[in-house]
């Protein structure tokens, strides 16, 4: 089953400048190479800082999956519809912030996390303690990330964690 990462998820992680800590909670996670672009575009912009994503595998399109991907760009941007196209094909799961995104995913049966389930995976992890993830999550509120809860133990707790 492949984890597939869109850019809303990066993005949280380059700002903080911490790509490492995706690599430690979804060491075998996957992007596209659609995703790959939007967020070299942020980059280029001066948006986002320039991270180093070698380790993360870059999925090309297969032609039923571009074909999933037109439609979808219909209602999702492009990094977000190229993540839930090839979940749908390959049977896998979407890391995405994207409220439109997790919707349509979900409605797919597709499995959906996002920013705060990997925070709350590096605290089950033992990668981070829950003021650890606390502190980079107050860091990505200040970088523009929305969150409806200011603790990761809220996340921990309404995963029965």
């Amino acid at each position: 089953m492949v984890i597939l990462l869109d850019t809303t998820v990066l993005n949280s992680f380059a700002y903080i400048e911490r790509p490492d800590l995706l690599r430690l909670a979804l060491p075998d996670a996957a992007t596209t190479i659609q995703v790959m672009a939007e967020l070299e575009r942020g980059v280029a912009s001066g948006h986002v800082p320039d991270c180093d994503w070698q380790w993360i595998d870059r999925i090309e399109l297969a032609p039923v999956e571009q074909a999933s991907l037109a439609r979808l760009c219909l209602i999702l941007d492009e990094g977000e519809a190229s993540c839930v196209a090839v979940a749908l094909e390959r049977k896998g799961s979407v890391f995405t912030d994207d409220l439109q995104a997790r919707r349509v995913a979900q409605r797919a049966g597709i499995a959906v996390s996002g920013t705060l389930g990997v925070l709350a995976a590096l605290i089950a992890q033992r990668h981070l303690t829950t003021a650890e993830a606390d502190d980079l999550l107050g860091e990505m509120i200040s970088h523009g990330y929305r969150s409806l809860v200011r603790s990761s133990a809220n996340v921990i707790r309404s995963r029965g964690s």
